[in-house]
């Protein structure tokens, strides 16, 4: 994958993981780049370490779940990092 395909990787699977694990974060648009695409790295990590698969092309299914999983992930350190509390 390209730059730019990590880029929009990053954004759509970023703007996934705050959907999916709402609350109220700073940043906006750039830090939901930012963990998106930190998150894509985690989960191919993450996928190698524990699955024994990497990531594949942008559209692979297997590279959106991982991706999304290492977002979540990251997600949550930031939270926890920054001290937001997980609310609804």
């Amino acid at each position: 994958m390209g730059f730019i395909g990590w880029i929009v990787l990053g954004l759509i699977v970023g703007a996934l993981a705050k959907a999916i694990m709402p609350g109220k974060d700073g940043g906006g648009f750039i830090i939901t780049m930012l963990l998106g695409i930190v998150g894509a790295v985690v989960g191919g990590f993450v996928g190698k370490l524990v699955f024994k698969t990497e990531l594949g092309g942008f559209f692979n299914i297997r590279t959106w779940v991982l991706a999304i999983l290492g977002a979540l992930i990251v997600l949550g350190i930031y939270r926890l990092a920054t001290g937001k509390k997980i609310t609804s």
